[in-house]
């Protein structure tokens, strides 16, 4: 076989493999495709927007997470959420399902929340508790639609269709102010919306 035969031969093999890789990556963006041909054209980019944030959003879910740390007052705490996704417009804000918190306080007292709903701020530590909120905290039992816990103030607010309930009664209002420093509770009224109990949770009064 002379030079020139083998030549050809060798540019024919090539061109043959080219042309399989062509066909097969056109096949298989094909099947990709598949689905969407179906699809009328005016409606085929809605489609492909529509799966792509779902894509995205399934991604940033995550599962029985957990966290804990300390909080300025050196108070340990532990947060719990079956389920949570990173916050769209605040970067620093998860947003939970399903979450415990439990807080450790110095004086060997603990308090835990649990509600329905949530969200943590990974860089203030402040915590935020939606629908079914109910607080736990020396023999006394608090119920909410919202409580907010922030680290800054040292300050947990429980609001929304409060009810208070102890061995001594129960109490409802529309706010209570738990100062977690001091461990006393304000109770604002539900008629004029004015503080009109304050109370030291460390006399065993709940």
């Amino acid at each position: 076989m002379t030079k020139r035969k083998k030549k050809l031969l060798l540019l024919q093999l090539g061109l043959l493999i080219v042309g399989m890789f062509v066909i097969f990556f056109t096949y298989m963006n094909n099947e990709k495709e598949g689905v969407l041909n179906i699809i009328p054209p005016q409606n085929k980019e809605k489609v492909i927007n529509q799966l792509s944030n779902n894509k995205s959003e399934s991604s940033d879910v995550f599962y029985n997470i957990e966290y804990s740390g300390i909080d300025l007052s050196g108070n340990r705490y532990k947060l719990k959420s079956e389920e949570a996704v990173n916050n769209k417009d605040f970067k620093d804000i998860v947003d939970m399902k399903n979450v415990n918190a439990i807080f450790y306080f110095k004086d060997d007292t603990i308090l835990k929340i649990k509600s329905s709903f949530g969200s943590y701020n990974n860089k203030t530590l402040d915590m935020k508790f939606r629908d079914d909120v109910e607080a736990d905290y020396a023999n006394s039992k608090l119920y909410s639609k919202e409580a907010e816990y922030l680290n800054s103030k040292s300050y947990l607010t429980i609001s929304n269709q409060v009810k208070l309930v102890d061995s001594k009664g129960t109490m409802h209002a529309d706010k209570l102010f738990f100062d977690i420093e001091s461990k006393k509770l304000n109770i604002s009224s539900l008629k004029n919306g004015k503080i009109n109990a304050k109370i030291n949770l460390n006399e065993k009064r709940f």
